[in-house]
């Protein structure tokens, strides 16, 4: 295998990952990024490593849903209505996509993807050291009422034809894992294969072990255009200047369309906005993550710490916060945890993220066929942890010229 220069755009938990498989390989890694590396939704979100997620989010029933959910902002999902092309094509592939035979095909490539990615992240936590706070404890997924039971323990069901681990269990059973807080829900499913991380730390570890190998960064740094040559990406130009590509990935998130654009490459993907809060020192807190299924509220220990999460808001790339959306996770914890203490936070400790969605809910991880020297990687939508490491691995090994571990055809960038 040749060295190859590699040119990184994206330093989210995507991006980091690609340039630490990458440089693993000896490759020589540039990355550039807008911003800093200090927030993003790769550091806000429930830091889920989590192969029990196989149902991709377009699915049968959630347009319906969906609809329904729309007629509230403080609901689970919300579109925010507004004239744009991109986004009545977007979920117009969507709806179509939203199929037991569309997720027939499509779940099978990606528990195959969630499961390298499991394996990987823990190669990780062991060859840069556990600095992010991974426990490998399982999930749980937990729900107040019957439909949800039977829909879940389907999912359950599902989940064990791949070989995934499940344990179904009772509300009192439920409880007896969680012994320092009150838990009121009708059961819940524990996936043991899942785990979970900080993802700021883990974000923090990944930068500092690239620095440390000599991977160039340039922050804080706005990509502005590239110039183009016989079939293949010659430079990227920026706002500090241009430099020179000999191979090009494009890692970006929920802006991977605006850079794509300006290649004369359409990418079909929206952002989904979802807010975030975290609790230092809890002091009665969760042993186990968990997804409140009924209100699509993630719970997340990390160490002495808590978070909680949810929604999934389409209202473009610089939408303001909708502080009611942040409440409604807030008031939905406390009805599966009646007397979790804990106050609800001011503004100024809301976070919130973008996170990039395909209409298909199968990311965008492969070589582009308009030009050579370019490989994209992106629309991981909620499973950006999740499949970060595999994303990495995939990325190196197509750079690299070897096969790839798994079948990436499915995630074609030209699909759409």
């Amino acid at each position: 295998m040749s060295q190859k220069k590699v040119t990184v755009i994206g330093g989210g938990v995507i991006g980091l990952c690609c340039a630490y498989y990458l440089k693993k390989a000896g490759h020589e890694v540039r990355l550039i990024d807008r911003g800093d590396l200090r927030s993003g939704t790769s550091f806000g979100n429930a830091g889920y490593v989590s192969p029990s997620h196989i149902i991709p989010l377009a699915s049968p029933g959630i347009v319906a849903k969906g609809l329904r959910w729309m007629l509230s902002s403080t609901s689970p999902f919300y579109i925010k209505p507004r004239l744009s092309l991109d986004l009545i094509r977007w979920c117009l592939t969507f709806w179509a996509n939203s199929t037991h035979r569309t997720v027939e095909k499509n779940t099978p490539p990606l528990v195959e993807l969630l499961l390298l990615s499991r394996e990987l992240t823990s190669d990780i936590k062991n060859e840069v050291g556990n600095t992010f706070r991974m426990e490998e404890k399982g999930c749980f997924m937990m729900y107040k009422n019957a439909h949800t039971e039977k829909h879940e323990i389907e999912l359950a069901e599902e989940a064990a034809r791949f070989g995934i681990d499940t344990r179904i269990m009772n509300s009192r059973e439920v409880q007896e894992m969680e012994p320092d807080v009150e838990v009121n829900v009708r059961g819940g499913v524990l996936y043991p294969i899942d785990a979970h991380l900080h993802p700021g730390d883990f974000m923090q570890t990944i930068h500092t072990w690239l620095e440390q190998q000599g991977v160039e960064f340039m922050l804080n740094t706005e990509v502005t255009g590239f110039e183009k040559a016989n079939g293949h990406v010659t430079k990227v130009v920026t706002n500090k200047g241009a430099v020179e590509v000999e191979e090009l990935l494009l890692a970006s998130g929920s802006w991977l369309p605006v850079v794509t654009e300006q290649l004369g490459i359409h990418m079909l993907l929206q952002a989904g906005k979802g807010y975030s809060m975290t609790f230092d020192k809890t002091e009665k807190n969760l042993r186990y993550p968990a997804i409140l299924v009924d209100h699509r509220v993630a719970m997340t220990p990390m160490g002495q710490d808590l978070r909680m999460g949810g929604t999934m808001e389409i209202s473009g790339l610089n939408s303001p916060k909708l502080l009611k959306r942040a409440r409604a996770i807030y008031d939905a914890a406390h009805l599966y945890y009646p007397d979790l203490n804990v106050e609800f936070p001011t503004e100024q400790k809301i976070w919130s993220g973008l996170r990039p969605l395909s209409p298909d809910g199968l990311p965008y991880i492969g070589r582009h066929s308009n030009y050579k020297n370019l490989i994209i990687a992106g629309g991981h939508a909620m499973l950006g942890i999740s499949l970060a490491a595999a994303t990495g691995k995939l990325v190196e090994q197509m750079a690299s010229g070897k096969p790839t571990s798994i079948n990436i055809e499915p995630f074609s960038v030209g699909r759409y």
